[in-house]
């Protein structure tokens, strides 16, 4: 991951990486190619405290991608894809999905190392996705015939243009938006019978 300690850390430094990571998100997302002296100053840690905890730009850049698909991965299962009726599960997942794409933005955009932790994350969530996709099927939201892939990709394209709005969406709430997407991925935008 990147992080020089093998073990847990301590609560001074967790918050420490958490305000480095934070900084970074921001930092990053405004200027890419920003240095660790500046991550390092909006993190309001010396730059000695970032080089500590990642040994080069790249790790910082891994540990970022991996914390926010850990986030991720949390956002889903808040939304107890496992247990809450299909609808109720999709509609937080989406909400929960939001939210953590809205404050990661940068890091979730990252292309991610085949063999990361990152990667892996993303790909378990596209199986649980798929799983969740299935349950709706079971229960009729979603046609039998439909090929999930497509509709996980359908699902994702929704997420995607949702958060990259348009100036109408200005102040709409996540569940707002969330109703929004899954209305449209099992209506489409089709007249109602």
């Amino acid at each position: 991951m990147g992080e020089t300690a093998a073990r847990p850390l301590r609560a001074d430094a967790e918050r420490s990486v958490r305000a480095i990571l934070e900084a970074a998100e921001h930092v990053l997302s405004t200027d890419p190619g920003a240095s660790m002296e500046q991550i390092a100053t909006a993190a309001g840690v010396a730059r000695t405290t970032i080089h500590r905890r990642f040994a080069h730009r790249q790790a910082l850049i891994e540990a970022l991608a991996s914390s926010a698909a850990r986030q991720l991965v949390q956002a889903v299962d808040d939304g107890r894809p496992d247990t809450a009726p299909p609808l109720v599960a999709l509609h937080r997942i989406t909400a929960n999905v939001l939210e953590v794409k809205g404050a990661w933005a940068f890091a979730l955009e990252l292309p991610a190392d085949p063999d990361s932790e990152a990667a892996a994350l993303h790909e378990d969530i596209g199986r649980r996705c798929i799983t969740v996709l299935e349950r709706a099927r079971a229960d009729k939201l979603i046609d039998e015939a439909a090929d999930l892939h497509w509709v996980r990709r359908v699902y994702y394209a929704l997420l995607g243009e949702s958060l990259r709005g348009s100036p109408d969406d200005t102040g709409i709430d996540t569940d707002t938006l969330a109703a929004r997407i899954i209305d449209t991925l099992l209506h489409g935008a089709g007249p109602r019978a």
